[in-house]
């Protein structure tokens, strides 16, 4: 019997899969997975529930790229879940979701690989390695233009009474349980406060055409390319691809933003996924 493979591509608030055989190929999603937030006891469950059920056949090969893989001792959570979960692969292999973003962006080209989702990263690959990554400090200390970033940014307008009046109503009303003990609780208490503020994002992407709103996503993609994209040596030379879910629903302002800067837009994509199958294929 042919084996399967199967790819990820995982943040901290979702993982997109995708599993390719002879008959075909079918795409799932789950909940993030990051062992930075989470051990091998608390993935297997998420394997389990929401990825065991949806492979087709025997799988062969993994190729799982997540947030907080950066080497072999933070992957080893997901490989040690992946080899108990799905026994039947011959091949795992864990890394960052920067080369899975700049495989499934670049392709064997070089190019400026960034990533826009519930976090945020960029690094140059040369068409084969990432060379250079100008690093994220993370959710507390950086993640410039991410949702979480954007969310966070959005409810501390909210509490410190900044939003324009009909955008202050307009959130208060959605959102009737935020105030600052309901904040301070999920930033300082709960778990995965980068999910929590991410969530805000989804106001801003529902009334992006404000002008308060759009200057307020405009400024975040500045600082994002200004902080990180401008300073590898290449940025004038090369496209700037993205992925990410910020980077796709925000396209045109990203756009516009990489233009004023005199950066090339590349590809743009939700997910690099499409790449990758294309990259191993």
């Amino acid at each position: 019997m042919q084996k399967s493979y199967l790819i990820a591509d995982s943040g901290s608030t979702k993982t997109d899969w995708v599993i390719k055989n002879s008959s075909g190929e079918h795409s799932f999603q789950s909940a993030g997975i990051n062992p930075f937030y989470q051990t091998t006891e608390e993935i297997i469950p998420v394997l389990e529930k929401e990825v065991v059920p949806n492979l087709m056949g025997t799988v062969g090969k993994i190729y799982f790229f997540g947030a907080g893989c950066a080497d072999e001792k933070t992957s080893r959570p997901v490989f040690d879940a992946l080899t108990k979960c799905i026994s039947s692969a011959d091949m795992i292999e864990v890394a960052s979701d920067m080369l899975g973003a700049a495989r499934g962006l670049c392709g064997h080209e070089a190019g400026l690989a960034c990533i826009l989702g519930t976090g945020a990263n960029n690094a140059f690959y040369d068409g084969t390695n990432i060379v250079r990554s100008i690093g994220s400090l993370g959710f507390w200390l950086g993640d410039e233009g991410s949702g979480s970033y954007l969310g966070k940014t959005l409810v501390v307008h909210f509490l410190q009474n900044e939003l324009p009046e009909h955008l202050h109503l307009k959130f208060a009303a959605q959102f009737p349980e935020v105030n600052r003990l309901s904040v301070l609780d999920n930033a300082y208490k709960k778990p995965y406060p980068n999910r929590y503020f991410a969530s805000f994002s989804k106001f801003i992407a529902e009334n992006k055409s404000d002008p308060f709103l759009e200057n307020l996503v405009s400024s975040a993609f500045a600082i994002f390319a200004k902080k990180y994209i401008c300073k590898h040596p290449e940025a004038q030379t090369v496209p700037i691809h993205f992925a990410g879910s910020v980077a796709y629903y925000y396209q045109d302002i990203l756009k516009n933003v990489l233009e004023i800067l005199n950066l090339k837009p590349g590809r743009i994509l939700r997910s690099p996924l499409e790449g990758l199958l294309q990259y191993y294929s």
